[in-house]
């Protein structure tokens, strides 16, 4: 037992021991933060901790991450919803056009009927005049401010961004956005934040110029899907995703067919290698001289 108690001082006091030890104390500061709110005899550490990089998120189970699996299409036309109805008030979609959506989330009709709902600037006419005339499918999504000033001035001198590659250009991708919308929480102890600014841990430096804009019922979904926070930050992360990578079906379809085709090649190569040309690469070849030359 005394030869046990100094081998584990001795580890303890290792550097290797000390910065195991610091790694694990963050990260329990952080879970407790993240589930009771505060902890009041670290709130320091736990600043300091979040004030580069912000809690790293949770790696979720999303449909479309297996090597063989689609999108949920489902989620992606309720997460159009919740885009339109919540986030279009301030953030743009400028990649994505109408017509993406046909066949992905909503019928031709259903796509031009929201396209004719709003008004594009188009000319000149035959008298030189600009005009306005209802959007086609041809059309991008309208952004929500006319121009960079505009945005910034609505919100108080924050810039919202285009969502149309969020997804691919945050780090942790979708898990860091599901985490964003639903991980605001009160500001812990020893946290200060400033007027306007609101806390959420998973955002670097701890303050974030949105405020949280997911509650429960906020949305009515057409399929009845209760629309609780969590349901509805799934849903337009899914939608965000799809807008990302529109082509992310496909390439996995094209890819399963590239598999099987260069598979066939590959063992129809080998079927010829062993047994079409075995005979003629492994033949012996004898020479017999003439007979009046061996004497």
């Amino acid at each position: 037992m005394a030869s046990t108690s100094a081998s584990t001082q001795g580890f303890i006091g290792s550097t290797a021991s000390l910065v195991a030890a610091g790694a694990l104390t963050v990260g329990s500061v952080a879970w407790y933060t993240h589930v009771f709110g505060s902890v009041p005899f670290l709130g320091e550490v736990h600043a300091s901790h979040l004030s580069d990089e912000g809690l790293h998120p949770t790696a979720y189970p999303w449909p479309q991450n297996g090597l063989l699996d689609s999108f949920d299409h489902a989620s992606i036309r309720r997460g159009y919803q919740v885009y339109r109805e919540v986030c279009a008030a301030c953030h743009s979609l400028d990649r994505i056009a109408w017509r993406n959506l046909v066949g992905v989330s909503h019928t031709v009709d259903e796509t031009k009927a929201m396209a004719e709902e709003v008004e594009y600037q188009d000319g000149p006419n035959d008298a030189g005049d600009m005009f306005m005339r209802p959007g086609k499918l041809s059309d991008y999504m309208p952004p929500p401010y006319a121009n960079e000033e505009a945005a910034r001035a609505g919100n108080a001198g924050a810039l919202p961004p285009d969502l149309s590659l969020i997804v691919k250009a945050r780090h942790g991708g979708p898990d860091y956005i599901f985490s964003l919308l639903t991980g605001y929480i009160d500001p812990p102890a020893g946290v200060e934040i400033r007027e306007g600014m609101n806390y959420n841990p998973y955002f670097p430096g701890g303050a974030i110029g949105m405020a949280r804009v997911l509650f429960d019922g906020l949305v009515e979904y057409d399929d009845g899907t209760p629309a609780t926070t969590s349901q509805m930050a799934k849903d337009v992360v899914t939608f965000l995703h799809w807008a990302a990578e529109p082509e992310h079906d496909e390439r996995k379809k094209t890819g399963i067919k590239a598999v099987i085709l260069f598979s066939s090649l590959f063992f129809l190569s080998v079927y010829v290698k062993r047994f079409k040309w075995s005979a003629l690469k492994n033949r012996k070849i004898f020479y017999n001289p003439p007979a009046d030359k061996l004497h």
